[in-house]
C-alpha cells in the first residue's frame, strides 16, 4: 500500500513540476534558447532558427502530433483488452486513467492539427521524418497498414496480449505498456532534437506533459511488476 501511495504521489509531483516549468517567463534578450525535453539540456539557436510564435509549425511538429495520435490509439486499444481480460483491480484503475487521459489527448492533437490546416494522417515518408523513427496503428479503418512508432507493440505482441487472460495478461500488459510509454519518451526526445521544432508554446507544454506523465506511470507500472514477482 505504501508503494502505491508513494507512486501516485510521484505522479502529482511530476505534473506539478511540469506546470511550474510551463509558467516560467522567458527572457527576451539574446541568446535565444530552445528548451530541451524535461531533464535535457537547452540549445542556443541561431536567429534564423527562431521566429516560432508567428510562423506555421515545422514539419517535425506536425509529424510528432500525427505520430502521437497513432501511438496513443494503440494504448487505448490495449486498455480495451484490459477491461475484459485483466485480473488486477489496481491495474484496471491505472488502465482507465491511461485511457481517459490519452483519449482526451488524441482529441487535443486532432484539433491542434485541424486548427493549423494539417492532415491527421501523413504518408509513411512524412511520418518517418523525425530522426528515423519506426512507426503503427491509429484507428484501423482510416489508417490502413502504417509502420510502427517507437515502443508500439507489434501485431504479434498484440495478438499474444489479446489471447491471454488473468495474471498472464496483467504481466504482458504491464511489460507492453512500459515498452509503449518508453517509446513515447523517445518521440518527445526526437522532437526536441530537431532544430526549430517544439517551439510552438502549446506544443512544447503538451510534449513536456507527455514526458512527465508517462515517466511517472512507468515508475508505477514497474512497482506493480515487482509486487507480482
Amino acid at each position: 500500500m505504501a508503494i502505491r501511495v508513494s507512486a501516485i504521489s510521484a505522479v502529482l509531483l511530476f505534473l506539478s513540476a511540469a506546470t511550474a516549468l510551463a509558467q516560467q517567463p522567458k527572457a527576451a534578450a539574446a541568446p535565444i534558447v530552445q528548451p530541451g525535453a524535461p531533464g535535457k539540456r537547452s540549445k542556443t539557436l541561431a536567429p534564423a532558427s527562431v521566429r516560432t510564435r508567428s510562423r506555421a509549425p515545422v514539419e517535425a511538429d506536425v509529424s510528432f502530433m500525427q505520430g502521437m495520435i497513432h501511438h496513443h490509439s494503440q494504448a487505448v486499444e490495449m486498455v480495451d483488452l484490459l477491461r475484459t481480460r485483466g485480473q488486477s483491480k489496481e491495474l484496471q484503475s491505472l488502465g482507465e486513467r491511461i485511457s481517459i487521459s490519452q483519449t482526451d489527448e488524441i482529441r487535443f492533437m486532432k484539433q491542434w492539427l485541424e486548427d493549423r490546416g494539417q492532415p491527421l494522417v501523413a504518408g509513411h515518408g512524412h511520418m518517418e521524418h523525425m530522426a528515423g523513427m519506426d512507426h503503427a496503428n491509429m484507428d484501423h479503418a482510416s489508417m490502413g497498414a502504417m509502420p510502427l512508432m517507437p515502443g508500439m507493440l507489434t501485431p504479434q505482441q498484440m495478438e499474444t496480449l489479446a489471447n491471454s487472460k488473468g495474471l498472464e495478461f496483467d504481466h504482458l500488459f504491464l511489460t507492453g505498456m512500459i515498452q509503449h510509454h518508453t517509446g513515447a519518451l523517445i518521440m518527445v526526445d526526437d522532437l526536441f532534437d530537431v532544430p526549430g521544432a517544439g517551439q510552438d508554446p502549446v506544443l512544447f507544454d503538451f510534449a513536456s506533459d507527455i514526458d512527465n506523465t508517462q515517466r511517472a506511470e512507468i515508475n508505477i507500472m514497474r512497482g506493480m511488476l515487482k509486487e507480482k514477482q
